[in-house]
């Protein structure tokens, strides 16, 4: 099969700082690293061989069906390089599908990836359809009392503005007035309205919130000045702009407040046995360096955890 792969240059960010305080300092660009992206069907994932050990942990309901049901919530355009369609349309790829195909290997399973919408995706786990959510899912609070979670990566936010914009976005009162595209019902949206309130509270003007159903489209609208910024996932951004090369990030944060770290989760549907299992092929999968090699071909070295965690505290809010 022929491949086809992508030269991208993404910038990396990395230091300390929150996203939902408006005191919270933004985080430094580091170096650029030049990656080769593969975008195409052919994506030689990484499948380590099962682990007795931690097959042994699976419900015998599972174990015995021989798969793991993963859901993608990445229908439409997807994410890059979380979750998206490789050149055949068709084939789902990226950084997601490849920890989660990985922890299929560990637990013996063959992995069956569904792609599907991101509100479809929870209604999957809730009626034991997905054994398994892989799609950038926060660990929030309110979550955690209808799912389980295995922390993998840290949530990162990022501002993407037009290239040569001059916009910095440092809190709050850097986005007064602008218009601001987010996507309905994630964390990044209560993060902004919360800002929003900050600015009317300080006699500053509001956020202007702008929802479009598709990347593609919020992208034309910051190409074409129909809004000033593009808030969501870093991941994302920093794919956009190293493809696209005409938007920039003008401010990265944690996905969480200065207290708290955001963390992004396996997801599965409470109490159904299945997370002590992911939690020891994580683990795994840590130990043998293939979790880093992931990583590092989606180049998302930067939001790597040391270790995986069982429901750790999570945000007090609810979103994406």
């Amino acid at each position: 099969m022929r491949r086809r792969t992508l030269f991208a240059t993404v910038a990396l960010v990395a230091g300390l700082a929150g996203c939902s305080a408006p005191d919270e300092a933004p985080r430094e660009a580091a170096a650029a690293v030049s990656v080769r992206i593969n975008d195409s069907p052919d994506q030689q994932r990484i499948v380590p061989a099962k682990v007795d050990s931690v097959a042994a942990l699976l419900p015998a309901k599972v174990r015995d069906s021989g798969k793991l049901v993963i859901g993608v919530g990445a229908a439409g355009s997807g994410f890059p390089p979380l979750a998206f369609t490789a050149t055949d349309n068709k084939t789902l790829i990226g950084s997601e599908p490849d920890i989660a195909v990985a922890i299929a290997g560990i637990l013996g399973l063959e992995p069956d990836l569904q792609n599907t919408s991101w509100e479809n995706l929870f209604i999957g786990l809730d009626s034991g359809k997905y054994d398994l959510g892989a799609s950038n899912i926060t660990v929030t609070e309110e979550r955690k009392q209808k799912y389980d979670f295995v922390t993998y990566r840290k949530d990162e936010l990022a501002f993407e503005a037009k290239k040569g914009s001059g916009l910095k976005v440092t809190g709050p009162a850097d986005v007064a007035g602008k218009k601001v595209a987010v996507g309905s019902g994630t964390n990044q949206e209560k993060i902004l309205v919360e800002w929003s309130e900050e600015n009317v509270k300080a006699g500053r003007p509001k956020v202007d919130i702008k929802y479009y159903q598709t990347n593609q489209a919020t992208y034309l609208a910051l190409g074409s000045g129909a809004i000033d910024l593009y808030l969501g996932p870093n991941p994302t951004s920093a794919y956009h702009v190293a493809t696209a090369g005409e938007t920039e990030i003008v401010g990265t944060y944690s996905g969480a407040g200065a207290s708290l770290q955001g963390l992004i989760a396996l997801t599965t549907k409470k109490d159904n046995g299945l997370v002590k299992a992911y939690k020891a092929a994580l683990d795994e999968l840590i130990k043998s360096g293939d979790y880093k090699k992931i990583l590092d071909r989606w180049n998302l070295a930067n939001e790597a955890v040391d270790q995986g965690e069982i429901n750790p505290p999570g945000l007090p809010i609810e979103g994406k």
